[in-house]
């Protein structure tokens, strides 16, 4: 370490933000990461996809999302741990970079864009850290292991777990930001909780972070919060039909570039993505707003699949759904796509199914190791209590897995008056029954 280390601004810096009220920014590392190429890049990719189509506020970025972490961490660090002899200060700039730099990695339209080219954002959040990038020039100014050991708590295998369970845990600084910006932005009420309660009553203690009992209806309010965002936000059918049409987008184009298809606008940008032969520099210089660009163009190409997907991504012309698991019924999935290829449209491109699923709370289990670190209450006697075996209401919902199944479809066929009428009837009556 060396003078950079702790080097502080010669005036504080804030941002205003909705959320918080205000980004606190001292350190002179924090403000130099924020101002890299790497980290600007982040304004340009949405923090919620493609759900900017179903709640028109959702239009904030993981930019001011990774603000938002740092400053909830500082605020525990500084605020709640400093002077504890628990907590070891030396790791602060080290927390508080992790915190920043967490979601440096994400790509445009992040799940989409994995799906199709099998793209790995914590990979890439790594490749950054450690390439020759901006943001490794800042951090190596601390240190020269110093990007390794921010790649290492972002990845949770650096040795202090306290450090790691602060940005990874069930109840850590990103999970606590996200659900309360997210609520913002969508503009409903379901994901706000007391979290400068929760602050108050966290304590490091014996390698991870702990919560004071006295602080337990706290904790449930924020476990029922994420419960009801991911049903009523993060599941939304309409936004995950929006993303099935991205899903395709990507799909369609990635084939036509395989069979050597001439399109008017090439692909420029794709093209490594498309060939697994992605450099650093490809993956930082592709954002939602060149993807978005390539949708209109796209959709004047003569292939009609992929003009008609884009068109509909872009003009929000999204797809029906119907609750109905394939493995369930496989018989009348494939009569539906059977159907729907007999009325002219490709079923790969236009039935699909989607599934997504969340654990409200994950119960820890001894050995495993896949699972986010558990929430733990420290009783007033100092006994350690692992939440659901004192909370009722966390308990009823603990390890219980909620999984959805949709298939989607295009609403249009159903008054198409070029598809036989016979034909027609017998979608819609399959179509009725199933829902």
């Amino acid at each position: 370490m060396n003078n950079y280390a702790t080097a502080k601004l010669a005036e504080e810096k804030v941002f205003k933000d909705p959320v918080h009220r205000y980004v606190h920014v001292r350190d002179q590392a924090i403000w130099d990461l924020i101002g890299t190429r790497e980290f600007q890049r982040l304004r340009r990719i949405r923090q919620l996809g493609t759900t900017y189509l179903v709640f028109h506020g959702a239009e904030h970025s993981r930019f001011n999302h990774s603000l938002g972490v740092y400053e909830i961490v500082r605020r525990i660090i500084d605020d709640v741990f400093a002077g504890r002899p628990e907590w070891d200060n030396s790791e602060r700039l080290l927390v508080l970079c992790a915190a920043l730099l967490h979601d440096l990695g994400h790509g445009p339209f992040s799940h989409a864009f994995e799906n199709v080219f099998g793209t790995d954002h914590e990979e890439f959040t790594r490749k950054i850290l450690l390439g020759e990038t901006e943001v490794n020039a800042v951090l190596r100014r601390v240190a020269d292991d110093f990007p390794e050991k921010v790649a290492q708590v972002i990845e949770k295998t650096y040795p202090n777990q306290l450090v790691v369970s602060l940005i990874s845990s069930q109840i850590d600084a990103d999970r606590m930001d996200y659900l309360q910006r997210d609520a913002y932005y969508t503009g409903v009420s379901y994901g706000h909780f007391d979290m400068e309660r929760i602050l108050r009553v966290m304590r490091p203690r014996d390698n991870k972070v702990v919560i004071k009992s006295s602080g337990m209806h706290a904790v449930e309010d924020y476990i029922m919060s994420r419960y009801q965002m991911y049903l009523q936000i993060y599941f939304h059918p309409l936004s995950r039909s929006a993303e099935v049409i991205l899903n395709n987008i990507l799909k369609r184009v990635k084939l036509l570039s395989e069979e050597g298809y001439w399109f008017k606008h090439e692909p420029v940008h794709f093209k490594p993505f498309f060939k697994n032969k992605i450099m650093l520099e490809d993956y930082i210089s592709l954002d939602e707003s060149i993807m978005l660009t390539y949708f209109q163009f796209w959709m004047q190409e003569e292939d009609v699949i992929l003009s008609d997907l884009c068109r509909r991504f872009v003009n929000r012309k999204l797809f029906k759904y119907i609750d109905m698991n394939p493995e369930e019924e496989p018989e009348n999935f494939e009569r539906l796509k059977r159907l729907i290829k007999q009325a002219g449209l490709d079923p790969t491109y236009y039935v699909v199914h989607d599934s997504t699923s969340d654990l409200p709370y994950d119960l820890y289990q001894p050995g495993n190791t896949t699972g986010k670190l558990p929430i733990v209450l420290q009783m007033q006697n100092g006994e350690l209590r692992e939440l659901s075996q004192e909370s009722f209401l966390v308990d009823s919902i603990a390890g219980r897995l909620k999984t959805d199944h949709k298939v989607f479809y295009p609403p249009e066929i159903l008054k198409d008056n070029t598809v036989d009428e016979h034909l027609k009837q017998e979608i819609i009556a399959l179509i009725n029954k199933l829902k």
